[in-house]
């Protein structure tokens, strides 16, 4: 939903006249990742404006440039700005980030063998799916559903579930509405539904033994209908890159 007050009108107006503001992030090298950059910057910007963002969480989930610009602009608590800039060190993971990679290491290696693609991918798909761990699904009660790659609990479904609102694109267009989430026991049975997942159904064959080819691995999801977001994969692909790079 779009925010009403005039602040965010105008900062989703005038982002297209920010360039200069927002430095290119380490390692930049020239015209084409500023260009990038700044797509990716600001489709997290109109994100978070027409969602009406606002809070830590909202603010958490967003790039350093992104949160920089909206704290230059006011268009965030200053607050939740510091809280989510707080943690977020220098080597570009959220608090507790690396708690989250560990933990989940065994599994994304285990799941990554039997499908062929880098345990950094399938990390960083689970990191970007429940905010690094984050931000999980919930049942009701508030118990932790460990679902980390996001499935939802279709009519085939037998075991327990969640629902929860969430944001789907159609035709271009941003829809919230309540869908049904798988639930699991702990993370391992996440990881081993996920894979199932992409080995059994033929819409997924094309993410099957990419490798560390993150862009491919995306593409083949994307082919599949995995996730509405048009984003997702450039969001995957960023994550991927920062794993498989070692910052």
């Amino acid at each position: 939903m779009l925010r009403p007050d005039a602040a965010f009108r105008a900062g989703a107006a005038a982002f297209d006249a920010i360039a200069d503001d927002i430095a290119l992030p380490t390692g930049g090298t020239g015209k084409g990742d500023f260009a990038a950059l700044m797509r990716d910057v600001k489709q997290e910007v109109t994100d978070f404006i027409e969602n009406g963002g606002g809070d830590s969480d909202a603010v958490m989930g967003l790039d350093a440039a992104a949160r920089a610009y909206l704290a230059r602009q006011g268009m965030a608590p200053a607050a939740a700005v510091e809280a989510a800039g707080a943690g977020v060190p220098e080597d570009g993971l959220p608090a507790d980030g690396r708690a989250f990679l560990d933990a989940i290491a065994p599994l994304a290696a285990e799941t990554g063998r039997r499908l062929g693609v880098s345990p950094d991918i399938l990390a960083a798909q689970a990191a970007l799916e429940s905010g690094w761990g984050q931000r999980p699904i919930r049942q009701s009660d508030g118990r932790d559903t460990h679902n980390l790659f996001g499935i939802k609990a279709g009519g085939a479904w037998q075991g327990d579930s969640a629902s929860i609102a969430t944001t789907e694109y159609e035709g271009g267009a941003k829809l919230t509405r309540s869908e049904r989430f798988r639930s699991y026991a702990n993370p391992g049975e996440a990881f081993r539904d996920f894979g199932r997942l992409l080995l059994d159904n033929p819409r997924y064959q094309g993410a099957l033994n990419t490798g560390s080819d993150v862009a491919a691995y995306a593409r083949g999801l994307a082919r599949g209908g995995y996730a509405t977001d048009p984003q997702y994969g450039a969001k995957l692909a960023r994550i991927a890159a920062r794993l498989q790079s070692g910052e």
